[in-house]
């Protein structure tokens, strides 16, 4: 039995490569909001280590705007040119 929270293997997966919200919700049985959640606390708990949340942001799939307040969000629409096609952000923890 695996003695891991959500949270830890959810670090683990990033450690191994990139994903977004809805591909950590898929895999985790989670909200996309809860993934939100479970990165910015990891963020927090890497703080001090020798490991990093890197975070690719969001980016309006129509005219590339990429300057969102919040990166670690996943946006309904571009405040730019107000598309709803706006790719998620994606995760990974790296070494520092």
């Amino acid at each position: 039995m695996d003695d891991q929270t959500t949270r830890e293997r959810m670090l683990d997966t990033l450690r191994d490569r990139p994903d977004t919200p809805s591909g950590l919700a898929e895999e985790f049985g989670v909200s996309r909001g809860t993934v939100l959640t479970h990165v910015r606390h990891l963020s927090q708990t890497l703080d001090g280590t020798d490991e990093e949340l890197l975070v690719k942001p969001p980016e309006c799939r129509e005219c590339g705007f990429n300057d969102f307040d919040d990166p670690v969000n996943v946006p309904s629409r571009c405040p730019e040119c107000k598309h709803e096609n706006v790719e998620e952000p994606a995760f990974v923890v790296e070494e520092l």
